[in-house]
């Protein structure tokens, strides 16, 4: 059996879904009820895949907020994210991911340094943050979406912001490696894990956000924006794909003009009907078939049997690892979201 660690978007959000789920006591109540809120279970999961195999998960909602982090109330939110850990593997659930702020948190604060959770000694290799696949994903959508906007990626510059996180460094490697793209342009907060990152591929310019974006033909949003940060679309090519990783996605509410295609990055699309509810709730366009790719993994390696944590620390995905995780998303039909 495989799990799912998620998160709502925020209070607003939990509390709208809060009845939908069957939790009337919660809908009402704020951020202090939240931050005390024990993990639960609240959906079993069917999941089919074109090889005909079938198999079972279930959707642990792990209570956690974003406004934990942005209230400084970072003990609940380690405490949500160990506490929805142990309570998956109190279950016997087999693989689980780490959803949108669970493995960011995770890797943040070094919870793995934090293996008690009361009468439970956490297994690490029953966990993955899913983030092989999600930067697969992102870096298919690059390559399939771009040619339909006429975007050659042989003459083409690319922006990755958050080059230097989990995902992002993956994704630079990978296009590095794999692609033909002409230049990418490296963009983080932290200069020396950016020289590391330059260091490491042999190439890419280390350029801020307000000095790179009207370089870029392809945006790769891999970060959190920053607070008072605007982009705007006039400075932007024309064409411009911006592949919006992040979580929750926003940007294409904030960059609107008809030359610039905003796509929901690192989101699959499944072949077959997924038996689940929680879809509708984090509004997928279509919740039968669309899922977060970290999300996927979690299945793709339930479908192959591979209890393992196969995406885990900070800077640990090669390329070897996200062909092989592509090569099984392909098999068990999954393929990226290319439209808007």
């Amino acid at each position: 059996m495989f799990g799912l660690i998620g998160h709502l978007t925020s209070l607003q959000h939990a509390q709208a879904v809060a009845q939908d789920l069957g939790y009337p006591e919660y809908a009402d109540q704020g951020l202090d009820f939240w931050c005390s809120a024990p993990p639960q279970i609240v959906d079993s999961i069917k999941v089919t895949s074109i090889t005909g195999q079938e198999i079972e998960g279930q959707y642990v909602e792990s209570c956690f907020l974003p406004e934990m982090l942005a209230n400084r109330r970072v003990k609940a939110a380690i405490r949500k994210i160990l506490n929805a850990m142990a309570h998956a593997q109190k279950h016997g659930i087999n693989i689980t991911a780490l959803g949108g702020f669970s493995s960011i948190i995770f890797e943040e604060f070094n919870l793995q340094d934090n293996p008690q959770v009361r009468n439970i000694k956490l297994e690490f290799e029953r966990f993955t943050t899913g983030n092989t696949h999600t930067a697969y994903i992102l870096c298919r959508q690059v390559e399939q979406a771009a040619p339909k906007l006429g975007i050659d990626l042989s003459q083409a510059t690319v922006a990755i912001c958050g080059a230097t996180g989990d995902i992002g460094s993956a994704v630079c490697r990978w296009l590095d490696a794999k692609t033909d793209v002409k230049e990418l342009l490296l963009i983080a907060r932290n200069q020396e894990r950016l020289r590391n990152l330059q260091a490491e591929l042999g190439r890419g310019k280390i350029l801020g956000l307000e000095e790179a974006l009207p370089l870029a033909d392809i945006i790769v949003w891999v970060a959190s924006m920053p607070r008072g940060v605007e982009i705007d679309p006039e400075v932007l090519k024309k064409p411009c794909l911006i592949i919006d990783g992040g979580y929750p996605k926003n940007l294409a509410t904030k960059v609107k003009h008809p030359e610039i295609f905003v796509l929901n990055g690192g989101i699959v699309e499944h072949s077959l009907d997924i038996e689940w509810k929680i879809m509708q709730i984090v509004n997928m366009e279509v919740p039968g078939r669309q899922l977060f790719a970290c999300f996927a993994e979690a299945m793709l390696l339930e479908f192959e049997k591979l209890y393992t944590n196969f995406s885990w620390g900070r800077n640990q995905i090669t390329v070897e690892k996200m062909e092989r995780i592509g090569q099984m998303s392909v098999k068990h039909g999954f393929k990226p979201l290319l439209s808007s």
